[in-house]
Formats: C-alpha cells, structure tokens, sequence
C-alpha cells in the first residue's frame, strides 16, 4: 500500500466512508475492511483460525466458538487498520455478514439454542431430503435447513415441542447485532426453496409442506407452520437493520465501537463468493474451492428436470442459480502438501508453505495427462452427489500404474474436481449456456496449475482475477457497501461491472486438448472406482479409524497458504 492509499484508508476509517465484512468460513473466521468509495482497496483485515467438532456423529460448532472467534477476527482487524494507518476505527458506513450456507440452528421463544447447531456437512437427512424432493418436485439437498426440519420430524425429536424460529449461522449472527430476524435471499434459497418472480420462500411449496405436517405431525403443525418460524427475505440492497449497542459490545467487548451502524442483508458463502467474482449476471459462473467445492451457474431459465446433482438457489439479487455442491473440497490435498512440507523439515531441508505448494502443484505439471492411472478420493465427509454417506480419503493405482510424484499430485488436484465435475456433466446436459467461468479460491493462485487443470476438467475456459484474497470477506463488504448504490436504482451487476471490477484484469485459460481427454479418461476411472469408497465405508467405520478428523485445512487459510481466499 502506497503511502497516498495509506493516507486515503485513514481518512475513510475517520469519516466512517467504509464497508466492514465478516465471514464465518469452515476452519476461519474472517474480516475485511475496505474503502466504500472504492470497494477494491482492502484497508484492513482480521482472522481467526477455528474448527468444526463432530460431537455424537453431528459436525457442529459451539455458540461460544462463533463470538469468541468473530471478537478475536475483529480485534485483529482493529489492530491491523491501527498499525497500517494510525488510527482504531469506531465505526463503519456499513456492516455485512456471511457465513456457511444451509444446515440446522433452532432456538426457542428465548432465544435458546434448542440442539447443537448442525453444519452443511452433516449427511443424516436422506429420508427427509428423497420425500421433500417427491413432495415439492424440486432437488432438496441433504444440508438444506428444511431437509433438516423435516428429518427432526420424522424422527419424533423432543426438542420440535420448544421450537420457535430456525436461521442459518449468518442470520444468527446478523440477529444478535441487529436484533432483526432477516436472512439475504441467497443464503434462504439454502432453507427453503425460492420463487424466482417475488424473491421470497415459494408460497406454493410452502402450503405443500405444512399440509405434509399437518398429516405426519398434526399436534406440531401449528407450532412448525413455515411462515411462523423461517426469517424474512431480502434481497441486496435492501436495509437489514443497524447495529445495536448490544451487538457493538458483542463484536467489541472493549466497549470502543459505537452502534448504529446499518448492516446488509446476511448472506452465505456461495453468494459471496458470486460477487467476489463477478458471476451475478445470466451465462456466467464460478467455482469456489475451499473445504468444499462447489459451482454456481446463474440462469437464462428453468432447468428442464429435477437432478439430485443440483440445487437451484440463488444470487443475493434473487435470480435462480444451479448450484454443483460437493461437501470434500481441498482438506485432503492440503493434508497431503503438509506432510511433504514435513518430509522436507525431516530431511534437513525446510520449506514454508507457499514454497510447498507451489514446487507441488508445478511437479502436477510434470505427470501424464490422465494422472498415470493414479486415482486420488478426498472424501473425508459424505458426499451427496457421489451416493456417499461418510467419506474415506483414498489413494488407488493398479500394479500397472506410473506412481510418480508428478502424476500422484495431478490425482490430488483431479480429485479436488473430481465429484464437481460428475455434477458439471449433468449442467452441460441441460443445454445451460456458460460465457465465462470465474475460479475463486486460494488453490488457484500458483498461476497456470490448478487454474489450467479446472479448465480441463470443465473442457471451458476459466478466468482468475486479482480480487482482494479474503474472498468472502470481500464479497459481503462489497455487499455492505453496495447499499448506497442500490437506494440509487443500480442493479448489483451494474454496481459489479462499474464499481469494483472495473479496473480489475483477469487472466483466462483455455483448456489444453491433452488435458481435456486426459481428464476425461480419469474420471471414467473416477465414477467406476468410487464402489471402492463405498466398500470403505463399510469396511472401515469411523469407530475403527482411530480420532475422528477435525478436517482442518489451509483453505479458509492464513497468510502463509497459498489456498488463501476460499471461502469454505
């Protein structure tokens, strides 16, 4: 930062003429500050490293985790804005907050959390997603917070007797500094399913399922009637409330920040990763590539057919999206280039983590096309898509196969897009349209690798630009700000297109022939060797593999990873 922009970052930290982001992503905590008059300057930024717990076979985090993580993000966001620019911001022109979309948080009338917060990871909802989708003739995923609802109803779980509302964790966090019940459309899609032409819960499949409740749960209808107990929709733009002194003190126990400043409507991850890459307009797309991975595709019109492959959610405007979500995204890779990086200590020879990552993922380039016959599953939770329940990370080969360093680490940045691109088959078969592909994630900044590698897989071009790397971070403070503009009459793909990426460059590749047809060949292998990952599922339980992985990674990452930016 040039010591004019350091000059310009103090003055808007004074005027308040800024925007505050806050993303609560699967192994940290993000914040981002960014100059509201030009949402590309990062004026400061904050983390927190935590991790998700598997507690009675249900991945969860603790009520204390989120506000002690999001106190000690935010303190360090303070402290960098102070060390950067000499002064502690008190206040902001706009908040935002993001989190991990779908799964299951209910609270009472007191606003008492009923059962542990269930994460978009937990798998235990298949009953009640294949009877919702039946019911509703669209694709409810496991991880969506009404497949969750439901399964508590067929399992008859005491708790339903108290419950009073549901949220997501953004709209939770959003709540306790607003005290405003509000979810941003995007991360709603993830509860309950969307009408496209009001940009709120479909009224229709609404009265659909309170009908289903009212025969399977008579004495519980009342109670889980959905428009009693879902939060309201809004889309970007629109004013969620201000921060409240209660709210201030919880992200500032110091007692320094003041409240009343207003906040965007909550949003999940996926739409945050949208606007951090431009991808909120028909024909375009992005992949974000974090502890999970997953593709989101806005649409010119309605999928022709019902596919458990995809979900249709939207963008944090309300335009319909097919989203490919894949649970396993880049956790084994990074577990795999953090035992190379501990070869190398061992060996008298220590790297950092940048270095180990980019001498890995520049030997990938080195391996065959098809990865050598090297196949490489980073399955280390269920996986939908793949009719996956629990996961078991595997490296296979057959006697025949080429084990080299470079093919075995092209298998693991394969297998990253491996589940994706099974789902992506299923998108092109529909007939949709792409014009651009955006990839957003840390793994993509070792240029020309995992970028050139995804293109191949997708057999389309795909484009990187140089976005603020707290990525999720970024994308809800671009939200915040955006308000301003939206009270104006801009649409959030104007504000986009002129405001923020206008002077952004990005860098695209076309896939390479080799790589196409050598990925090809792979994931043939890919989708016949996935009986052997089922065969360990059963034939490893989780109770015999030793301590249940906490599923850490570099993903959500730190500023040594090179997968920093992901925003899961």
């Amino acid at each position: 930062m040039t010591a004019s922009e350091r000059a310009n970052g103090r003055d808007a930290i004074q005027n308040g003429r800024t925007a505050l982001g806050i993303e609560f992503g699967s192994t940290r905590i993000k914040a981002c500050l960014i100059d509201a008059d030009d949402p590309s300057l990062v004026l400061a930024v904050g983390s927190h490293e935590w991790e998700n717990e598997l507690v009675d076979r249900v991945w969860t985090y603790s009520l204390d985790a989120i506000w002690s993580g999001v106190q000690a993000a935010y303190a360090a966001l303070v402290a960098d804005a102070e060390r950067t620019h000499g002064v502690r911001p008190t206040t902001y022109g706009a908040i935002g907050v993001s989190a991990m979309m779908h799964g299951y948080l209910a609270f009472d009338a007191a606003g008492e959390l009923l059962v542990p917060f269930r994460t978009w990871r937990n798998t235990s909802t298949g009953p009640a997603a294949a009877e919702l989708s039946d019911l509703l003739g669209v694709n409810i995923p496991l991880r969506w917070s009404i497949a969750h609802l439901h399964q508590a109803v067929l399992d008859a779980e005491p708790h339903l007797g108290r419950l009073d509302h549901l949220t997501t964790l953004a709209g939770y966090v959003h709540e306790r500094l607003t005290g405003r019940r509000v979810l941003g459309v995007g991360d709603a899609s993830g509860m309950f399913p969307i009408d496209p032409g009001t940009r709120g819960y479909d009224a229709g499949l609404v009265a659909r399922y309170d009908a289903l409740l009212a025969e399977t749960a008579p004495a519980l209808a009342p109670r889980l009637a959905l428009a009693g107990i879902l939060p309201e929709v809004l889309v970007a733009g629109q004013p969620a409330g201000a921060l409240t002194a209660d709210g201030a003190t919880l992200l500032d126990p110091s007692g320094e920040l003041a409240p009343g400043t207003p906040l965007c409507p909550p949003e999940g991850d996926a739409g945050t990763g949208m606007v951090a890459t431009s991808s909120v307009a028909p024909r375009t797309g992005n992949v974000s590539a974090g502890t999970s991975i997953f593709a989101m595709v806005v649409l010119e019109r309605p999928l022709a057919s019902v596919h458990h492959e995809l979900d249709v959610v939207t963008t944090p405007a309300g335009d319909p999206v097919a989203m490919v979500h894949c649970n396993n995204g880049a956790s084994e890779l990074a577990a795999w280039v953090g035992m190379f990086g501990r070869f190398a200590e061992a060996a008298g020879t220590p790297i950092g983590s940048d270095a180990a990552y980019d001498a890995l993922f520049r030997e990938a380039l080195t391996g065959d096309s098809d990865a050598g016959g090297v196949l490489a599953y980073n399955h280390l939770a269920g996986e939908p898509i793949a009719g996956l329940d629990e996961g078991r990370p595997l490296v296979v080969r057959t006697p025949g196969s080429r084990l080299t360093l470079g093919n075995f680490m092209r298998a693991q940045l394969y297998g990253v897009f491996g589940t994706l691109a099974l789902g992506m088959r299923v998108l092109a078969d529909e007939g949709v349209a792409l014009d651009r592909m955006f990839a957003h994630g840390g793994m993509f900044r070792t240029a020309g690798v995992a970028q050139r590698f995804l293109a191949g897989a997708l057999d389309a071009p795909v484009s990187v630009a140089d976005t603020a790397s707290e990525g999720g971070a970024w994308g809800i403070a671009v939200l915040a700000a955006y308000r301003e503009e939206a009270e104006r009459g801009a649409s959030l793909a104007e504000y986009l297109r002129r405001h923020v990426f206008g002077g952004f460059a990005f860098e695209t590749t076309t896939p390479h022939l080799d790589d196409v047809a050598g990925f090809a060949s792979y994931i043939e292998q890919y989708r016949a060797g996935l009986a052997i990952e089922r065969a360990a599922v059963v034939a490893v339980p989780l109770e015999a593999a030793g301590p249940a992985s906490d599923e850490s990674d570099a993903s959500d990452a730190s500023d040594e990873s090179p997968l920093e930016g992901a925003t899961r």
